[in-house]
């Protein structure tokens, strides 16, 4: 027969994310808020007092401070107030798309100005534009050849976008990266 798992048979206890009320353990703390006359450093216990005659908690929002930082507020609508300022603060952050375009080292002059619109399309949207020349076998002999492409590539490309990276030979692929110059506008 087999024994079970100690370890599953404990219950793991979650600390809350702010120290609130009685579980605040420090003798003095500095409060803050919009309910309080007059802010300042007041003994736990008299700020416990206070929180208590308003209905509501006494929530350390800085515990790392000295004194800890505290704040009388309701926590369900503490904690519903931070996870919506992180919610906006996700929403406002700056998602980098790359987007890829691939060329041989003898790529004729049609399928080069094929590859340059997209490239200009894709900047004018705001996206950033690895491309990259791919050598097979023993096309790896026209490096220069993949080299000059990329440059040319950059320089018509130069007024709609930056170079970010100049063409490196990684492997099998030699690399570029290009930026556009203005942030794109909705």
């Amino acid at each position: 027969m087999a024994r079970p798992n100690r370890r599953q048979d404990r219950q793991v206890k979650e600390e809350p994310a702010h120290r609130i009320n009685r579980y605040i353990r420090v003798p003095q703390v500095r409060l803050v808020g919009d309910n309080i006359d007059n802010p300042g450093v007041f003994p736990t216990s008299e700020a416990l007092k206070m929180a208590d005659e308003l209905d509501l908690d006494l929530v350390e929002i800085s515990p790392k401070a000295d004194p800890p930082v505290c704040k009388i507020t309701d926590y369900q609508k503490f904690l519903y107030q931070q996870k919506k300022k992180q919610k906006e603060m996700k929403a406002k952050a700056v998602k980098v798309v790359v987007k890829e375009i691939r060329f041989g080292p003898n790529t004729d002059d049609h399928d080069y100005q094929f590859k340059l619109r997209h490239a200009e399309k894709f900047l004018q949207e705001g996206a950033k534009v690895k491309a990259y020349v791919f050598f097979k076998g023993r096309s790896i002999l026209f490096k220069e050849q993949g080299e000059i492409l990329l440059l040319r590539f950059a320089q018509d490309l130069e007024e709609i976008g930056k170079v970010e990276q100049l063409p490196k030979l990684e492997g099998k692929r030699m690399i570029m990266f290009i930026a556009p110059k203005a942030p794109k506008k909705k």
